[in-house]
């Protein structure tokens, strides 16, 4: 993991804010992330906020079933710890990675999903994108032609002795075809898609969605323990 000074630290209220600069490989930053989730746990480390991507493959949630992964030889699939179904990570594609101490802020899931989903719509409305959450669906969707309504980021958790990991998925400029491999957390129909910032015509760089990542993470999480 490398540290990057392109984010505003402050924003993060004493959480340690990591950026990895290249795609790195899923079952190197799993190993990482329960490392570090560890760590936390024991008090030989602060709470983190990775940032990275990942080379295009499927993630499989523990409710992912096997008919919804339509093209099963179209990319490498793996087998996940997190909640949730099937998902698709590529470049173009900002995963970020919570790992926070629940115990400490308080051991409540669906508070601290609710504070995942705020934190995405907060970095949206930066942007002037309007992200709106279903009481049916996790994730963050927006409007899209019609009645249609388009995925641009995906939630998908994990908690180890009140200690967080894994996290979101905001949709940059990622190859948008790939989700034709899988049904995308279990939403099929012709009423949902799957977007993103510059299919939206939001042509920002991922240095400025990682700003706005910051600066939006106190407002949503409030102040480190």
């Amino acid at each position: 993991m490398q540290a990057s000074s392109s984010v505003d630290a402050e924003a993060l209220r004493g959480v340690e804010w990591v950026v990895s600069e290249r795609p790195l490989d899923y079952g190197r930053a799993v190993a990482a992330m329960e490392a570090r989730v560890e760590a936390i746990r024991a008090g030989r480390a602060r709470e983190m906020v990775w940032l990275l991507e990942h080379p295009a493959l499927y993630t499989a949630g523990t409710s992912a079933r096997p008919e919804e992964l339509l093209e099963p030889l179209r990319l490498p699939v793996h087998r996940t710890g997190r909640g949730g179904r099937y998902t698709y990570h590529g470049p173009g594609q900002r995963v970020a990675y919570v790992m926070l101490d629940l115990s400490r802020r308080g051991p409540d899931l669906r508070r601290f999903v609710s504070a995942l989903e705020d934190w995405l719509v907060r970095t949206l409305a930066s942007f002037g994108v309007k992200g709106e959450r279903r009481p049916d669906r996790v994730g963050i969707w927006v409007a899209g032609e019609g009645a249609r309504e388009d995925k641009i980021a995906a939630v998908g958790v994990r908690i180890r002795r009140w200690v967080s990991y894994h996290g979101v998925a905001l949709n940059v400029n990622p190859d948008l075809s790939h989700f034709r491999g899988i049904v995308p957390c279990g939403i099929a129909g012709p009423a949902y898609g799957v977007t993103s910032l510059h299919a939206l015509g939001v042509t920002v760089s991922m240095a400025e969605v990682d700003r706005a990542l910051a600066q939006a993470f106190g407002p949503a999480f409030g102040p480190a323990p």
